[in-house]
């Protein structure tokens, strides 16, 4: 009688081990797993107010010198202005000041230090910050769109800030250091309007 016990219990140890393990391999999982994502959306400015705008040095140091040599002069919506050795001047009580060129301004032949941009199938030529497009047989000066990528940022750009980010701001364009492919970079996100 006790082995006939001994083999019943193990008989049906057997029989539920195999139907638990059975079971077990059989069901599927209902446990699931829920992730929350907070995604912080950050204003990119596109068109700012100067008065936006916070430098991080209020006055910036204005270098002129007494000459210019080997001058062109360029009308630009009734003023004069002077290009040379690739850069722009005004003039101010009889000494020059280096400026950015203004949207518009013309130029005939790229200085050799351009590099060319290309964003939304359109090919700009960028010359030490400032963007230009070929039009007919001339180069103009544009504005370049939102999302245009840099790899240096001009001497002379400035660190800003808008409502607590910081951008870097030259001829009244906002970039924003990016990251692309490990390799830091400047996005253009805003344009400075000038009030």
């Amino acid at each position: 009688m006790k082995a006939n016990i001994k083999t019943y219990v193990l008989s049906s140890v057997l029989l539920v081990a195999f139907v638990v393990s059975t079971n077990a391999q059989t069901r599927k999982r209902t446990t699931t797993t829920t992730r929350t994502t907070t995604t912080i959306a950050k204003s990119v400015p596109n068109r700012v107010s100067s008065r936006r705008v916070e430098y991080k040095t209020p006055k910036k140091k204005v270098v002129s010198v007494r000459s210019v040599p080997n001058k062109t002069v360029i009308r630009h919506q009734g003023q004069s202005y002077y290009y040379s050795n690739n850069k722009f001047y005004t003039s101010s009580r009889g000494r020059y000041i280096v400026i950015a060129p203004k949207i518009g301004f013309r130029i005939k032949t790229l200085p050799s230090n351009y590099s060319r941009v290309r964003f939304n199938n359109q090919v700009y030529y960028n010359v030490s910050g400032t963007f230009y497009t070929l039009n007919n047989t001339e180069y103009e000066v544009v504005e370049p769109e939102i999302g245009t990528l840099v790899y240096e940022l001009p001497d002379g750009h400035e660190k800003v800030t808008i409502d607590g980010q910081t951008y870097y701001e030259y001829a009244n364009i906002l970039y924003e250091k990016v990251q692309v492919q490990g390799t830091r970079a400047y996005e253009v996100v805003g344009i400075v309007e000038m009030e």
